[in-house]
Formats: structure tokens, C-alpha cells, sequence
């Protein structure tokens, strides 16, 4: 029996994962334009989970301060954010989700967690190997904010 190269089975399983990602991307676009909403969009509102400030919106992003602003516009203008002075500094802008934010990225959450055909299409086995390697994968989708990973392995 071969040895496994544990770089080349890394790379085939990203390899995998990503094109999986990629193929499954209309089901996912079709979820999130049934709301006029983009895949930036729903990147925003998963950020805001709680309110943030636009600088921490812009590096989370890994975007300019005004690529955050135009994005921030958007979810105002479609009622799924504000921007409210922060406590004791009014100087200082923080973004947060409205109810209508709230509620629809309640409904994102519950249909994009929904899984695609292929992976129904697994056996049970499959997937059981699949879920105890991904647990092990961070930040977990469920915990991360959207914002920078700072996890150290």
C-alpha cells in the first residue's frame, strides 16, 4: 500500500469541497435573489450579528472603508440595516441588523443550511465521515461572525 501524501490528499479534498461549492453556487443564488439580495449581500448580514463598526466591517471584509460603506448603503436602502452612534462616542458609527435584517437572515440561514441533492444522495456512512471531518474544520459556519479568522492550529 502507497503511502499517503498528506499535502496531496489536502489538496484533493479542498479540490473537491471547493468544486462542490462551485457547482452547487445557482441553488444558493437562487435562494438569496428570491430576495433581491446578493452573495455580498448575505456576507453582510451574516456579519451582523451583532452591531460593528465600519472599520471592523472593512477589514473583515478585507475591503476599503468605502467599498463597506457602498455595501452598508445597500442593506439600508432595502431596510435590513442601520447605522447608529455608538455609546459614548457619537463619532464612532456602528452598522446593526433591523428586524426585517433579522428575520431574513433567520430565512437565509434556514435555507441556505439546507443541504443540496448530492449530498442527500450519500449514504448515511459517507455522510457520518463527512460531518466528523468537517467539525473538526474552523471556524465553524455556525460560530464564525464573518469576521477575520484568527484561529491558530
Amino acid at each position: 500500500m502507497k503511502p499517503v501524501n498528506k499535502r496531496a490528499l489536502a489538496t484533493e479534498v479542498w479540490r473537491n469541497l471547493f468544486d462542490f461549492i462551485i457547482a452547487t453556487a445557482n441553488e444558493r443564488n437562487a435562494v438569496l435573489g428570491r430576495r433581491g439580495l446578493t452573495p455580498n449581500d448575505s456576507r453582510a448580514l451574516f456579519a451582523l450579528s451583532e452591531p460593528r463598526k465600519m472599520s471592523w466591517l472593512a477589514e473583515a471584509w478585507a475591503c476599503d472603508a468605502s467599498n463597506a460603506t457602498w455595501l452598508v448603503d445597500r442593506l439600508e436602502q432595502k431596510g435590513l440595516a442601520e447605522r447608529a452612534s455608538q455609546e459614548g462616542d457619537r463619532r464612532v458609527k456602528l452598522v446593526r441588523l433591523t428586524p426585517l435584517g433579522r428575520r431574513t437572515r433567520a430565512a437565509l440561514e434556514r435555507e441556505l443550511h439546507r443541504p443540496p441533492d448530492a449530498l442527500l444522495q450519500l449514504a448515511t456512512a459517507n455522510l457520518e465521515v463527512l460531518a466528523r471531518a468537517t467539525r473538526k474544520l474552523a471556524p465553524h459556519p455556525q460560530k464564525s461572525d464573518g469576521g477575520p479568522a484568527r484561529t491558530r492550529r
